[in-house]
């Protein structure tokens, strides 16, 4: 055999066999039995984005459901709104778990993670409808039986995690001021997020912050580099870079303790949808920090807000309520990978070492700051 020819073949050997190891270590690895109600309410496709790489991230720490010791399952372990195939037909089924379980359920499970209670929504569900005006809410928003369960879950001392969005519309406004009060949170009324472009022939833009901005400021949009539009219920602020920003690019900022506690690194790009809380006396984990030059400033005290604000939060006294304040659980992961143990990704494929590389921000914070705060909660609830 050619010396070229063997090389090959053993580089291959390797390539196939380093998976295949990672995978049986996976598999004799120790079981940590922890049930866990996960909610997503935002399933417009079979994909599940908005919950499928927290599953991942729990399958990959061998995290399982409690009765059968088996793993969790993105397509059928959660709560919420569910597609049914075909697709097309757009069939759905709805899980939910309703007022007479308020007792048995958050005496048996041990954590709950809404992932997403904003919905689904007309143009997001059927096909050929424009994507980027606002439609009627099909399903969606926190009702009163999910507070009822994030209320019994804190009186029981058990972990809670709540997303983005969980306290603003479609939630009605008794239900959001009544989980508020449970987190230790107040909610500003304010979200934004990162466009790559302003620019309102950009694929899927939404016009109707156009219209929202006109009649606002009376003047027409002319936005087209990159920046972030935040938005309240009647208000916007749009931020250009070049303008009002020197990087478009939110950071979610860690200082030195919790860099330590919840092995995450100290700045990381994020580039999807947020939310602007006042943690009150909770414990700020990580901090949003937008780039605004002295023009973006004056145009968010114009609004009695500033350039950095909570990103996760931690109640002060139990230390078992997290509220993060983006869309941290939407992510596109290959589900298989997560029976690899001690996966990271694939440095160079995955993501890479540029700081604005917003894939970054599942490998090297999200995964890493999901499984300190769940191995944390085991560890505890072995030892009580």
């Amino acid at each position: 055999m050619k010396k070229p020819l063997l090389i090959t073949i053993i580089i291959l050997i390797l390539v196939l066999a380093l998976p295949f190891i990672k995978f049986v270590r996976w598999s004799f690895q120790e079981k940590k039995p922890i049930d866990v109600v996960i909610l997503d309410k935002t399933v417009p496709t079979l994909e599940r984005l908005n919950h499928k790489s927290l599953t991942w991230i729990l399958n990959n720490s061998r995290f399982v459901k409690k009765e059968k010791k088996s793993s969790y399952s993105y397509k059928k372990d959660y709560y919420g709104f569910a597609p049914t195939r075909p697709l097309k037909d757009r069939g759905n089924t709805k899980k939910e778990y309703h007022v007479s379980e308020m007792l048995e359920l958050p005496e048996r499970v041990d954590a709950i993670y809404f992932a997403d209670t904003y919905g689904v929504f007309f143009n997001d569900w059927y096909v050929g409808v424009n994507k980027s005006r606002r439609s009627r809410k099909i399903y969606g928003g926190l009702n009163n039986t999910d507070y009822l369960l994030v209320n019994e879950m804190k009186n029981r001392n058990k972990l809670i995690i709540l997303e983005y969005n969980t306290l603003d519309y479609p939630t009605p406004a008794f239900e959001s001021y009544r989980t508020q009060e449970k987190l230790g949170i107040t909610f500003t009324g304010w979200s934004g997020k990162y466009f790559s472009s302003l620019d309102t022939t950009a694929r899927n833009f939404p016009v109707w912050m156009t219209s929202m901005y006109r009649k606002e400021n009376n003047k027409p949009w002319t936005f087209t580099k990159p920046g972030i539009v935040l938005l309240s219920e009647k208000n916007i602020i749009v931020l250009e870079e070049g303008t009002h920003l020197r990087d478009a690019l939110p950071y979610i900022l860690t200082d030195e303790a919790n860099c330590e506690k919840f092995g995450v690194p100290a700045s990381v790009a994020f580039d999807k949808w947020f939310d602007i809380i006042d943690p009150m006396d909770g414990n700020v984990i990580s901090k949003f920090s937008l780039g605004t030059t002295a023009l973006g400033d004056t145009l968010l005290s114009g609004k009695m807000l500033s350039n950095s604000f909570p990103a996760v939060t931690q109640d002060s006294s139990t230390r078992r309520i997290y509220y993060f304040s983006g869309d941290f659980a939407n992510n596109e992961v290959d589900f298989c990978t997560s029976r690899l143990k001690g996966f990271n990704g694939i440095k160079g494929l995955s993501y890479s070492d540029k700081p604005a590389d917003t894939r970054r921000f599942f490998w090297l914070y999200y995964k890493p700051l999901v499984n300190a705060i769940f191995s944390d909660y085991y560890a505890t609830l072995k030892s009580e």
